[in-house]
């Protein structure tokens, strides 16, 4: 059977219950009534009562929520449901935070756990990491971070309870409940309750994330996560997984955010022998792939069909980012980190890994070689729907986009596609 083909237009907000919400919410907000409240002590106070823990790990989250709350209110023009669902994401991202901090509280020896030569995927979405970080997480030496951890970290799940933790089966309902509200997004990223999620997650304790831009369009808030002081957030980042490793050790993390490369130092300083992998492909197809994802993400949450703006933001977020990798790579020199082509990755992935491995000086060992030749042959593709876009729906032309990245390419030899 032919996969059904998914765009940006079909995220609409189909169902009839949130659509009577919406057009509720609409006529309060003509009497200056919008509810729910996105008031920062309001949310800092619904936080603090599901976390039931009276330890904050200090209040660097304060300024980036602020910022966030302020661009949510100048710029996102969020619909009743765009308003629970943000509020119900700072709220879910603040709990996450007060109850680490109280675990760590409780247990300070989890501090003293070292993650050591962690695996660190760098590159761009649509770039092959997700497939990249599945494979380096085959490896019985390593672990990647589950979605679902991410969600609901405290308490940290040890050996004899992960299989069949209930925050399993909770989190896959959740995610069952987006994919019938926006089957769209199903065939745009993979969503699942026990796949490596992106790390940028733990960022969201911090409020200082692209996470949090994929729900809403909020520029102003972009521009100034891009010169802050990315610090705090790597602070949660690594207790986080610090807490994980205490009640299942690893002996290496397998990380993936686009989000480290506006970052690099401060990557490099909270894990000074981090193994990084910079994921190259046609940024045409990446940036046009990104932007429809964005789109469609942000589609239910708003009344703004300005879907231009949206793409515009997010080529912007990829210029700024492939910029500040590039400006890195010039300061750090060779050997910072190994570069990887998507053409390369999808041509022979387990050969990639190899490569990975033996520029460290190692080598996949048996077990890894046998657990990435079997996922290869028993993965399902398309089973969710296939992803099209086209960048003339942003105004855009691959050409133009090829000229605009041509530095870029140039440098890392990465072929049109």
């Amino acid at each position: 059977m032919t996969p059904r083909a998914y765009s940006f237009r079909d995220a609409e907000l189909r169902s009839r219950a949130l659509r009577t919400l919406n057009r509720v919410g609409r006529q309060l907000a003509k009497i200056g009534v919008e509810l729910p409240s996105l008031a920062s002590e309001a949310i800092v106070r619904a936080a603090e009562k599901r976390a039931k823990s009276p330890v904050r790990g200090g209040d660097s989250f304060r300024e980036p929520l602020a910022r966030y709350l302020e661009a949510v209110h100048g710029e996102a023009d969020l619909n009743s449901f765009g308003r629970l669902a943000v509020k119900g994401m700072l709220v879910e991202s603040l709990r996450n935070r007060f109850e680490l901090a109280g675990w760590v509280h409780e247990h300070p020896e989890i501090r003293e756990e070292r993650i050591q030569s962690p695996w660190v995927i760098v590159g761009l979405p649509r770039t092959g990491t997700s497939l990249l970080s599945i494979l380096l997480g085959l490896d019985p030496n390593a672990r990647a971070l589950m979605q679902w951890e991410a969600e609901n970290l405290i308490p940290p799940p040890t050996l004899a309870t992960a299989a069949e933790d209930p925050r399993i089966a909770d989190s896959a309902r959740q995610l069952a409940r987006l994919l019938k509200l926006n089957p769209a997004i199903g065939a745009m990223h993979p969503f699942g309750a026990t796949l490596a999620q992106e790390c940028v997650a733990l960022f969201m304790y911090d409020i200082r994330t692209l996470g949090v831009e994929t729900q809403a369009y909020v520029p102003s808030y972009g521009r100034w996560l891009q010169s802050c002081d990315m610090r705090p957030a790597y602070v949660q980042h690594k207790m986080a997984l610090q807490a994980l490793q205490s009640a299942q050790p690893t002996e290496r993390w397998v990380l993936k955010s686009p989000n480290h490369l506006w970052c690099l130092e401060t990557l490099v300083e909270t894990y000074p022998d981090a193994r990084i992998i910079w994921t190259h492909r046609d940024p045409g197809k990446v940036i046009t792939s990104l932007a429809s994802l964005n789109n469609a993400l942000q589609r239910m949450f708003t009344d703004r069909r300005d879907h231009v703006a949206v793409a515009e933001e997010w080529l912007s977020k990829s210029r700024f980012a492939i910029e500040s990798g590039m400006a890195y790579d010039d300061r750090a020199g060779d050997g910072w980190c190994q570069h990887l082509s998507f053409e390369d990755l999808m041509k022979d992935p387990i050969g990639a890994v190899r490569r990975i491995y033996s520029h460290y000086g190692e080598a996949p060992n048996r077990l890894h070689l046998r657990r990435m030749e079997a996922w290869m042959q028993q993965r399902g593709r398309h089973s969710e729907g296939r992803h099209v876009y086209d960048p003339a729906d942003f105004g855009w032309s691959y050409d133009g986009l090829a000229a605009d990245f041509g530095a870029y390419r140039e440098r890392f030899q990465i072929a049109r596609e």
